[in-house]
């Protein structure tokens, strides 16, 4: 029976629990911006207020959220998704990032978090409206002869809204919710906070790279809720295009952007999920697929500035054009990065390992001084043998990608998040371009497009600086064998070359076989005791007592119990090694 003495633990020790959780130290963004303590606040670099009292309260909600979920017993695909929707636009966030990252879960909850991407609950027009007011330091009648009620779309970050300029011209307006900023900051340097916690309890191989997707998170929020870096995607995009004529993206609109709302040129096209629609407009699936893929590949491998979220939502066609939308998330590869890149592509065509092990090499953001060269060549081997041949329509670029990203961390590989984020982008477009591209390899329209933009003098160029650096580590590595060979001859003309032992499996192989003999000899003497007593017993050596020779018999109870001895030696060391 408990009684009244069992201990309790009041709100305020609750609270002073969790306070030293999330607020014992600073929270860095992978971004360069901080959550640090500010007169007396903690806050982002921009401003956004993150307090002590805010944090917890906003922590108490979270709680209160999930526990009626029941996430002791287990959640559902279903239920996990609408947890994370009235949790709000950080894990909704969240889980559309997870849904792209089927290494991390199931098959069945990535099917069920690409729902995700569906409208949410819009805003009420007078919100809308009042948000663009505040953007602006002029009516919304001298900017805007008309504004539609109805919005585009509605996302947990912001919705978008067909307008008309007093000049004439079609525009749609992106507007960012009210504070979702604030909350995003909040909810993200809680879970920072907590997962510097929750890793702590995890062994290494963990399952869940919770660290990972946090910061990833973070990288997103930081592009997403800054409307300025949109527009300036949206003009760059457009630049780096401009020679491509069945291109495009939305115009904006500098002068109206602002970092909480966008203005662009207003597209009315066909999905391109749409594929009746598509085919009765006389359109060619396979042209339509086919200079998708290429010109994905231009954007990675040619500019380093890609679309990172190519669903279908974001794509359309309109006057023999793809038109992407909605630039709020770009990915970047340096030229270093691109190069990588190019020759990977080219290994996997070609099922070379080695140049995709030094290509996988040159993304890694850890050391990779201790990596099994043999073990990750072998692991590469067998990835090729899988995928290299697989068409599109039989090829799950999503398991590729996934093997390919846990074979390197398995191996102590960690890739850099341009890397993550190009797999997530191929993952999504390949399952664009599946009904489009039907019997035809991803990898082979890319791999032609290297080919088909890489002159001979570029070609040349690489092939004389990759020999130029394997000249480089062989002379290194003839040098350094000529310094230790003549070490090694000095060494033995004055007696002190000394030879260490090394076998497969042992630490102290001396150690071992010193152990070893030691059990031989101890097998002898008891096999010597039990021969020397059998005989003493059958010869009747006196004394004899009630018919049994005394010697031969405290012989063999001598026997009896080394030999037991000895087994319980050999199966306690064997339990050890296991």
């Amino acid at each position: 029976m408990a009684g009244n003495d069992e201990p309790r633990i009041d709100d305020a020790e609750v609270d002073d629990i969790l306070a030293s959780w999330l607020l014992e130290e600073p929270s860095r963004g992978s971004g360069g911006q901080t959550i640090g303590l500010l007169g007396g606040r903690y806050v982002t670099a921009s401003g956004d207020a993150i307090t002590r009292s805010t944090k917890l309260a906003r922590l108490r909600e979270i709680l209160s959220i999930a526990s009626r979920y029941d996430m002791l017993h287990g959640l559902t695909p279903q239920s996990f998704r609408k947890l994370l929707e009235e949790l709000g636009p950080t894990f909704v966030k969240a889980g559309q990032i997870l849904s792209m990252r089927s290494e991390i879960l199931p098959e069945d909850f990535c099917h069920e978090l690409t729902k995700l991407r569906t409208d949410v609950e819009p805003m009420d027009r007078n919100t809308m409206l009042d948000t663009l007011r505040a953007e602006y330091d002029r009516p919304l009648e001298d900017i805007f002869d008309a504004i539609d009620d109805v919005p585009l779309g509605s996302a947990s970050v912001a919705q978008v809204h067909k307008a008309r300029l007093l000049s004439g011209e079609l525009v749609a307006i992106k507007v960012q919710r009210p504070h979702v900023r604030e909350l995003m900051a909040q909810d993200i340097s809680i879970m920072r906070s907590l997962a510097r916690r929750v890793v702590g309890f995890m062994p290494d191989e963990q399952f869940l790279d919770i660290q990972s997707v946090v910061d990833e998170l973070w990288q997103s929020f930081l592009e997403e809720t800054d409307f300025l870096v949109e527009a300036r995607s949206l003009a760059e995009f457009r630049r780096n295009n401009a020679d491509v004529r069945y291109v495009d993206c939305p115009k904006p609109y500098p002068s109206l952007c602002t970092s909480h709302v966008v203005v662009m040129d207003y597209v009315d096209g066909i999905p391109i999920g749409n594929v009746k629609q598509l085919e009765e407009m006389g359109y060619d699936l396979s042209e339509i697929g086919t200079k998708l893929v290429d010109n994905y590949a231009r954007q990675m491998l040619d500019d380093g500035f890609f679309h990172a979220d190519p669903h279908p939502g974001n794509l359309v066609v309109r006057g023999g054009k793809i038109v992407y939308l909605d630039l709020g998330i770009m990915g970047r590869l340096s030229s270093h990065d691109r190069a990588a890149l190019s020759r990977m592509v080219f290994a996997v065509g070609n099922h070379d390992a080695a140049t995709l092990k030094d290509g996988l090499l040159r993304f890694s953001t850890s050391d990779v001084s201790e990596v099994d060269h043999a073990h990750l060549l072998a692991d590469l081997d067998a990835i090729i043998a899988d995928y290299g041949d697989a068409d599109l329509a039989e090829l799950d670029m999503g398991a590729f990608f996934n093997a390919l990203v846990s074979m390197a961390r398995k191996n102590g590989v960690e890739l850099s998040g341009a890397v993550t984020m190009l797999a997530r982008s191929l993952v999504t477009l390949e399952g664009v371009v599946d009904t489009f591209l039907p019997g035809v390899s991803i990898v082979q329209i890319v791999t032609d497009h290297v080919r088909n933009h890489t002159s001979a003098l570029e070609l040349a160029e690489q092939e004389g600086e990759r020999l130029a650096r394997q000249s480089l580590s062989a002379s290194h590595g003839l040098l350094d064998a000529a310094s230790q060979a003549g070490l090694a001859m000095n060494m033995l003309t004055r007696g002190q070359l000394r030879m260490n032992l090394d076998l497969a499996g042992s630490e102290d192989p001396i150690s071992d076989l010193a152990r070893a003999a030691d059990r031989l000899t101890m097998g002898i003497i008891i096999a010597g005791l039990f021969i020397g007593s059998s005989v003493v017993y059958y010869a009747r050596i006196a004394p004899v007592i009630f018919g049994i020779p005394v010697i031969g018999f405290v012989g063999y109870l001598i026997a009896l119990f080394m030999g037991l001895w000895l087994l319980r030696q050999i199966m306690h060391e064997g339990r050890r090694k296991r």
